[in-house]
């Protein structure tokens, strides 16, 4: 029986959305964003040369297809990735009112979402008063710090000294629908804050937040530092996906990376996570370990979180051909009758304006007994073509490319 690899690169967009004029960043609508493209542009154009050089190499993915996709979804040239490809390929594109995390990943897992998020718009004093209250109510302190959009690393510099002279938490936001709460690990205690996140989790689920995420830090100003200890509240999806599916079946079930989070422990049953060079570890140890008829789901974030929210081309640009420089050994590994996909949750374009995801296609390109062009499907079906595979009875509306 094979076994299946479901492998997002969190946020490589291949541009094309027919809907992108609907979403924005900072007033501007998404309309022509393009991750993949306008990066593999930017590399012969010479604009993105900080640690690398000359046009974008990624030759295991592009063999697979992702340059062809590129074409399919947005018609970029996507200069650098011209090879024929050898292995199944195409684009999809979602049909969820978001371009966010969860949304991104519940769809592909077969379950579009329902509902519009809740984001906090205002850059400043950015929370209703009653969530403030009840953030200082569960700490036990009178007020809170931030309560303003913010990235984690600049929050912390701006209110890290002020947050241990009081103790007051430090609540921020983003262009997500996250509600963020940085405190100090020993003035305010990990513990502390875990307990404060989720006991806060349930009224903004209630309102249709996505995320509630401790964001722990140690040091001293001037000289902060983020933990490891960072925990994610999320929403449950609001019904099964394709984790409830193959552990309703008995199959084992991994989750590498954000996925425990993104799908609040539903369906999961072995986890890893760590930074992205040690998460390409986990993948690699999956598929040499991995039952015959399991299911691996794994989120690579730092494309997202390091270089794309950043808008650093450049960052983007080595991460992508790290990544691919890693995957030879890796797809080395897998058994003849293995399936591993390869796909995107959203885009962030780093050539964009604003900070925010971009709406765009993604890239569905795999490795296994398949191959071919599958066209513009939907999110949807890969959660079904996955399924399929596996030889599960698939639950959603999806339909099978296989």
């Amino acid at each position: 029986m094979g076994r299946a690899f479901l492998v997002v690169m969190d946020s490589v967009g291949i541009g094309g959305a027919p809907d992108a004029g609907d979403f924005f960043n900072d007033g501007v609508p998404d309309t022509g964003a393009n991750t993949l493209g306008h990066i593999a542009q930017a590399c012969v154009q010479g604009r993105a040369e900080e640690g690398r050089s000359g046009p974008l190499r990624m030759p295991v993915l592009d063999a697979l297809g992702l340059g062809a996709a590129l074409r399919l979804a947005s018609g970029a040239q996507g200069e650098g990735l011209d090879a024929v490809p050898t292995g199944l390929w195409g684009a999809a594109q979602e049909i969820s009112p978001g371009k966010d995390t969860p949304t991104g990943h519940w769809e592909l897992a077969g379950l579009p979402v329902p509902w519009d998020w809740t984001y906090f718009p205002d850059k400043t004093q950015s929370f209703p008063p009653e969530v403030v209250a009840e953030v200082c109510r569960i700490a036990g302190t009178e007020g809170i710090h931030g309560n303003q959009h913010s990235n984690g690393v600049k929050v912390i510099e701006d209110f890290g000294a002020q947050h241990q002279s009081d103790g007051w938490p430090i609540c921020y936001t983003s262009a997500d629908s996250v509600f963020q709460i940085a405190a100090h690990e020993e003035r305010f205690g990990l513990e502390r804050l875990l307990a404060l996140c989720e006991g806060l989790a349930p009224m903004l689920h209630a309102m249709r937040v996505g995320r509630v995420i401790a964001r722990p830090f140690v040091g001293t100003p001037g000289d902060y530092t983020r933990t490891s200890n960072r925990r994610d509240y999320a929403i449950e999806p609001p019904g099964d996906t394709l984790l409830d599916w193959a552990m309703a079946e008995g199959r084992q079930t991994r989750a590498i990376g954000k996925i425990r989070d993104i799908f609040a422990g539903r369906g999961v049953g072995q986890v890893a996570k760590g930074p992205d060079a040690e998460l390409m570890v986990h993948l690699a140890e999956a598929v040499a370990e991995a039952d015959d008829g399991s299911l691996t789901f794994a989120n690579f974030v730092e494309f997202d979180s390091l270089y794309g929210h950043r808008r650093d081309i450049s960052g983007y640009a080595r991460h992508l051909e790290w990544f691919d420089a890693h995957l030879a050994p890796v797809l080395a590994g897998l058994r003849p009758d293995d399936l591993m996909i390869f796909t995107a949750d959203h885009g962030n374009d780093p050539s964009w304006t604003g900070t925010d995801h971009t709406r765009e296609r993604v890239p569905v390109v795999a490795a296994g007994p398949y191959s071919g062009q599958i066209g513009v499907r939907g999110f949807v079906d890969v959660g079904a073509s996955v399924a399929a595979h596996l030889g599960l009875r698939a639950r959603g509306a999806g339909e099978n490319f296989l």
